[in-house]
């Protein structure tokens, strides 16, 4: 994050608050095609084992209403979906994302599904969401806050659309909290992945953008902070693989 109140990190470069989303747009309208398959790719895998324990952690009722946000290609939704089909209940998702390019490639993987009554896409600004208060019990967003340009906002916005009782949780890449790992991770982040983006999604800065956002997001710790500013009570977080991801969860009581 930037501590200039007049702009905002865009991956190691600091630009006018008014830029950064149009420059985060671009990159996820030139990855949005590749996108799942760069994951796998740049975290052999992994990214659906971190997915499949935020699932876990929210444990979603039969009747769950989510709020998924910056999840344009559904993998969230996906997973909600089938968690909560053999409760035979009213749970719903509905995907909000500033993306259309994102958005479109999610619902073309909805299409096929049988229970895509049970899903909505919607455009919409994680600082500023298309939705009333107080409706939902859940919101949850991975890999996608720390591309938003004020995150004090967006969490704010999750805040007011959730329901008393209900949760919020956050999957993001962190701080790695293993000296040999962190090592490692390092290389494959700087070296590997840009390299993998330019080879796969035909777009090398895209990725270099990726990986210094990462290292601009706060760490664990001052996140879990920013959470409990926003009102969310419980404030709590898990790491995943020696800290490259966490899981953040917070209720609004």
């Amino acid at each position: 994050m930037s501590d200039d109140k007049n702009t905002a990190s865009f991956g190691f470069r600091d630009v006018p608050q008014e830029e950064k989303s149009r420059l985060v747009g671009r990159v996820f309208s030139s990855v949005a095609k590749n996108y799942d398959a760069m994951n796998d790719l740049m975290s052999g895998g992994v990214h659906r084992l971190w997915k499949a324990a935020m699932i876990d952690w929210l444990a979603p009722a039969a009747d769950t209403q989510l709020i998924d946000v910056a999840g344009g290609t559904g993998d969230i939704a996906f997973r909600f979906l089938d968690r909560t089909a053999a409760k035979k209940g009213a749970a719903r998702v509905t995907v909000c994302d500033i993306n259309p390019d994102m958005l479109n490639v999610g619902a073309e993987r909805a299409a096929a599904r049988e229970d895509r009554d049970r899903l909505a896409f919607v455009c919409g600004n994680a600082e500023s969401l298309p939705f009333t208060s107080a409706s939902a019990d859940a919101y949850t967003i991975a890999f996608g806050i720390r591309n938003v340009t004020h995150i004090d906002r967006a969490l704010a916005e999750a805040y007011r659309v959730l329901r008393p009782g209900g949760r919020f949780l956050c999957l993001e890449f962190s701080r790695v909290d293993v000296p040999i790992l962190e090592q490692l991770y390092e290389l494959w982040s700087f070296k590997a992945i840009p390299a993998i983006g330019e080879a796969v999604a035909r777009d090398r800065p895209a990725y270099e953008y990726l990986v210094e956002s990462i290292r601009r997001f706060p760490p664990q710790q001052t996140f879990a902070k920013m959470i409990e500013k926003a009102g969310f009570e419980r404030a709590t977080f898990r790491n995943l693989t020696g800290g490259i991801a966490a899981m953040h969860s917070g209720w609004k009581i």
